[in-house]
C-alpha cells in the first residue's frame, strides 16, 4: 500500500499581502500527478488546510477542486483539522463524504476515529488525532491525571484499541519532540508556535505502537526521533526563512508489518522565493538582473534610504515581496530578527515585554494571569502552565 503524506497547506494564506491561491493551485496540481504517477492508495492531510478558521471563497474551491480529484481517482483520503483550522466548518458534511472515502476529523470526541483499508498483507488501520488542548481531553478523562499536552495525547493513545500485530498509521496535528531536541521550525508558523513550543511538547515515545506518523504543524519537512516520525513540512515556502528548504511530500510504502520504506518526492513551485542583498546600483545592475516573476525578498546595503526604491526595484523585479535595510543606521538603533528574539524568550515573558512597551509600566500578576488562561484556552497554551 502506497501513501502521500500532506500537511500545512495553508490555503488562501497571504505573504507580505500577496496572495498564494495561484502557487497554491500549482503545487496542489503536481501533487495530484505524484499521486497518479505513483499509483497512490491514500492520502493524509494533517492539518492546517486553511490558513485561516473563516477561509475565503477562493480557497474553499481551491480545496473542493482538490479532494475532487483524489475522490474521482479513487483514491481514500484522510483529513484532520489544525489549529488554524474551524472544527466547525472543516466538519461540515464529512458524514456524507465517507460514502466517497474522504474522512474528515475536525473534532476530538473522546475517543480516536479509526478507519481500516487492506492489502495483500492484511488490514491497515488509520487513527486520526486532530489539533488538541489538553483542557479537551480532561473533559473527557477527568479521572486522568492531565497536566500537559504530552499526558494528554499519551491518555488519548492508552484509550485506543489497537492490534498490535497489525499496521497502524496515525495523522495528528501536535508539536512533536525526540530525544535529539525539537524539531527545526521553517519561519512561516505563527509566533505562538515557536515560541510555546516547549510547553506544547510531544514526545515521539508517546507513538511507539504506530508504524508511522503523519505529523503537521511544523513547516519544515523532517524526520523526527525516527524516521517513520515525520512532518511533510508546508508544500510552499511561506517565508524568507525557509529559502533553502527543499520542499517535498513524503510516499510511504507499507509492506507487511515492520516494513515501511518512505520516500521524499520534491515538488517545484511555480514560483521560487530568493533573496537579493547589496546596494541598490549592483542590484539594479543590468549585468546582475536576472528576468524572472519569482518572489524577491530585498536588503539593501546602501547607507542612506532611496527614494522609491521599491517601486524601482519592482520595475525589474514585479514580485518583490519585501525590502528593508542592513546599514550602520539600522544596526545602530538596534535594530534585530525579531524571530530570534521571540525565540529566546517564554510566552509570559513576550507577553510582559509587550505590556511595558504599550503602556509603560509593568503588567499586573492578576493581568498576566487573564492572558495566559485565555490563550490555554485559545490552544496557544497550556493553561495549567
Amino acid at each position: 500500500m502506497k501513501l502521500l503524506h500532506l500537511g500545512d497547506l495553508h490555503i488562501g494564506k497571504l505573504v507580505n499581502d500577496y496572495s498564494m491561491i495561484e502557487d497554491q493551485e500549482y503545487i496542489l496540481s503536481q501533487i495530484l500527478d505524484v499521486v497518479r504517477e505513483r499509483s497512490i492508495d491514500a492520502v493524509l492531510i494533517a492539518g492546517d488546510i486553511y490558513d485561516k478558521s473563516v477561509p475565503s471563497e477562493e480557497a474553499v474551491k481551491v480545496l473542493d477542486h482538490f479532494l475532487c480529484q483524489l475522490v474521482d481517482q479513487n483514491v481514500s483520503t484522510f483529513v484532520i483539522s489544525g489549529n488554524h483550522d474551524s472544527d466547525e466548518r472543516l466538519h461540515f458534511g464529512s458524514h456524507l463524504f465517507q460514502k466517497s472515502g474522504l474522512y474528515i476529523v475536525s473534532k476530538y470526541e473522546g475517543r480516536l476515529s479509526k478507519q481500516t483499508m487492506q492489502d495483500e498483507y492484511g488490514d491497515v488501520h488509520f487513527y486520526l488525532l486532530p489539533f488538541i488542548k489538553a483542557s479537551q481531553v480532561r473533559h473527557f478523562w477527568p479521572d486522568e491525571d492531565i497536566d500537559s499536552y504530552d499526558k494528554a495525547v499519551r491518555v488519548v493513545v492508552e484509550h485506543t484499541d489497537r492490534e498490535e500485530t497489525e499496521r497502524n498509521i496515525l495523522v495528528a496535528h501536535q508539536f512533536v519532540a525526540g530525544k535529539e531536541g525539537n524539531p527545526e521550525f521553517g519561519g512561516s508558523e505563527n509566533a505562538a508556535v515557536q515560541n510555546v513550543g516547549n510547553v506544547e511538547m510531544v514526545s515521539t515515545d508517546c507513538f511507539a505502537g504506530f508504524d508511522y506518523v503523519a505529523l503537521g504543524h511544523i513547516h519544515s519537512p523532517q524526520r523526527v526521533g525516527r524516521e517513520t516520525i515525520r512532518y511533510s513540512g508546508s508544500p510552499l515556502k511561506y517565508s524568507l526563512s525557509e529559502i533553502d528548504n527543499e520542499k517535498s511530500v513524503p510516499v510511504v510504502t507499507l509492506g507487511k508489518k515492520g516494513d515501511v520504506d518512505v520516500e521524499l518526492v520534491p515538488l517545484k513551485p511555480r514560483r521560487e522565493m530568493r533573496h537579493l542583498r547589496g546596494r541598490m546600483d549592483q542590484i539594479l545592475d543590468p549585468r546582475n538582473i536576472v528576468s524572472t516573476d519569482d518572489y524577491i525578498y530585498v536588503t539593501l546595503t546602501d547607507e542612506d534610504s532611496i527614494p522609491e526604491a521599491m517601486a524601482a526595484i519592482r520595475q525589474e523585479y514585479p514580485n518583490t515581496m519585501k525590502l528593508d535595510y542592513d546599514n550602520s543606521h539600522t544596526r545602530a538603533v538596534g535594530q534585530v530578527d525579531v524571530s530570534q528574539v521571540t525565540q529566546e524568550k517564554s510566552f509570559s515573558e513576550i507577553v510582559s515585554d509587550f505590556y511595558q512597551m504599550m503602556y509603560g509600566c509593568e503588567i499586573s500578576e492578576e493581568e498576566l494571569a487573564l492572558i495566559m488562561k485565555t490563550a490555554g484556552e485559545a490552544g496557544v497554551m497550556d493553561e495549567t502552565n
